[in-house]
């Protein structure tokens, strides 16, 4: 398994910006698919995007589209979540998560490894 430390929540005014970073240990980073998740008070844990483990191919949450974009960097053992025109809904502890894997995964459930999570609050 690999280690997960989520950085770069906080609290944004509507139609702001946040990039969250996930940081893993290992030198086997570029073998793991990778996904950022949330959970809302009183929620189930949600889907909002994933990157394949080159980074080539990339899948997100329909509310997300056009508003998040995920990206990683194989060199610093780093994937991002860069959110752009939050919305109060957006709130939420957001997860990072990692898995062995070519490709990408969407269920909670194909992921191994998991962060502490991270507060974003977004105000109206």
């Amino acid at each position: 398994q690999v280690q997960l430390v989520e950085s770069g929540g906080g609290l944004v005014q509507a139609g702001g910006s946040l990039r969250l970073s996930c940081a893993a240990s290992g030198r086997t980073f570029s073998s793991y698919a990778m996904g950022w998740f949330r959970q809302a008070p009183g929620k189930e844990r949600e889907f909002v995007a994933t990157i394949s483990r080159t980074g080539v191919n990339t899948y997100y949450a329909d509310f997300v589209k056009g508003r998040f974009t995920i990206s990683r960097d194989n060199s610093k053992n780093t994937v991002y979540l860069q959110m752009s025109s939050l919305k109060p809904e957006d709130t939420a502890i957001y997860y990072c998560a990692a898995e062995l894997g070519r490709y990408y995964y969407t269920a909670a459930d194909d992921f191994g490894s998991w962060g502490q999570g991270i507060q974003v609050t977004v105000s109206s």
